[in-house]
């Protein structure tokens, strides 16, 4: 789900923020915003066009080594968006396929590796986005971002939990209902 991409981001920069409270804001934001971006390419090939999980390592390295020589609110919040959309990237390998309904595993292919010009397989431990397991590893996800961030960090948080819940609830009817309106089209 997008809110557990979001809530894996706020758990890699809570440590910095609870270090350096000054810097919490733009941490989450960068954090909150690297965590949905790769999902952007949902209209276009999905998991493939915005998702970078082996070449994403590099603009890690180099947005982290900037932030760490040059703490701002500019290099910091660019250091989270970039690490938690490499580490968005990186996890879809573990759910299942982009498709529509993975829960009938229709396709082998999971995110795309730029550098070898071929498709990861999924791995199916999160069955597929919206699954039970997804839902708790939001929860999970979200208990760090829950205990550093406050203020409308926090609400956003909670928000966001109760949008996993509501999703997760809902997934496979949306499918369902979503085909009823092919006649739309």
């Amino acid at each position: 789900m997008a809110t557990t991409h979001a809530f894996a981001g706020l758990t890699v920069v809570s440590p910095l923020a609870y270090l350096m409270p000054e810097f919490s804001v733009p941490l989450a934001l960068g954090a909150l915003a690297g965590g949905l971006a790769p999902d952007f390419d949902l209209p276009l090939a999905h998991r493939r066009t915005f998702h970078f999980p082996i070449v994403g390592l590099v603009g890690v390295v180099l947005a982290v080594g900037l932030a760490f020589y040059a703490p701002t609110a500019a290099t910091l919040t660019i250091a989270a968006f970039v690490a938690a959309a490499w580490l968005h990237a990186a996890s879809d390998v573990f759910g299942g396929g982009p498709e529509m309904d993975p829960w009938r595993n229709r396709t082998e292919r999971a995110v795309y590796d730029h550098v070898r010009g071929r498709w990861f397989r999924p791995k199916r431990w999160i069955r597929y986005d919206g699954a039970p397991e997804d839902a708790v590893l939001a929860f999970v996800l979200a208990l760090p971002a829950l205990v550093v961030f406050d203020g409308w960090i926090r609400t956003v948080v909670f928000g966001g939990l109760g949008v996993s819940v509501a999703y997760a609830l809902l997934r496979r009817r949306l499918i369902r209902w979503t085909a009823d309106w092919e006649w739309l089209e």
